[in-house]
């Protein structure tokens, strides 16, 4: 994945002629990282543009989870098979998800409630990172669930936004602290108090059409029932 001189380009071809399936670890391997970057002055690229005809597997990030570079290779051992992949190459049974869907932010983002600036009151207060540059929404990886060194801890528990080292291109992609679009969550802590004021006063007018209903059917009951009454005196 380096610089790809006729002598490197040999020396990876020969390599891996004899394998049964190739393993790119990390973001240089998968997709080149910051050695592709643009203008890529080295012409650094990665495995699977280089190496024709085998499998590859992209085990993705800068660098790969160490628990998810371990389970690649105890699955493989175990089942005598290759992982299921994604359209990227990367396992599916890490990277079947973004980081976005199991950030224990994201309750923030639903809420409307982001940090702004880099620790501001709402950075101290944990809340979502996606305006100070989060990649979360658009990364497939198990960063918030395998977490980071022996699951001590990940780059968003930390306070840093995800830069997207999981997917390709990421460092010309990288945010690098630029604020992203400005979304709306659905804001619930600041309407919660207006959202329950109208299901108060919906849950109200329904008490009181079913009670008019009642009585509708209650008088039409009375007045079917009014000849047979009288005829019976």
């Amino acid at each position: 994945y380096n610089t790809c001189t006729p002598l490197t380009l040999q020396i990876t071809q020969e390599a891996a002629e004899g394998a049964k399936a190739i393993i790119a670890w990390g973001n240089c391997a998968c997709a080149g990282c910051v050695q592709a970057a643009n203008p890529n002055p080295t012409g650094a690229k990665a495995i699977h543009k280089v190496i024709k005809g085998k499998p590859i597997i992209n085990v993705q990030g800068c660098p790969p989870i160490a628990d998810v570079m371990a389970g690649v290779i105890i699955y493989m051992l175990t089942f005598e098979r290759m992982p299921q992949l994604d359209g990227l190459g990367r396992p599916k049974m890490f990277y079947s998800r973004r980081v976005h869907d199991t950030c224990y932010r994201r309750a923030n983002f639903d809420a409307g409630l982001f940090v702004e600036s880099f620790d501001d009151e709402n950075a101290k207060k944990g809340y979502c990172l996606y305006k100070v540059g989060c990649k979360g929404p658009s990364t497939y990886n198990s960063c918030g669930i395998i977490k980071w060194n022996e699951g001590t801890s990940y780059p968003i528990q930390s306070g840093h936004p995800c830069l997207g080292c999981s997917e390709e291109n990421f460092w010309d992609n990288s945010p690098f602290y630029k604020r992203m679009p400005d979304v709306h969550g659905f804001g619930i802590e600041a309407t919660a108090d207006q959202i329950g004021l109208a299901l108060g006063t919906a849950t109200a007018a329904g008490i009181a059409v079913h009670a008019v209903a009642t009585n509708i059917r209650k008088k039409e009951l009375i007045d079917n029932e009014e000849p047979e009454s009288k005829s019976n005196i």
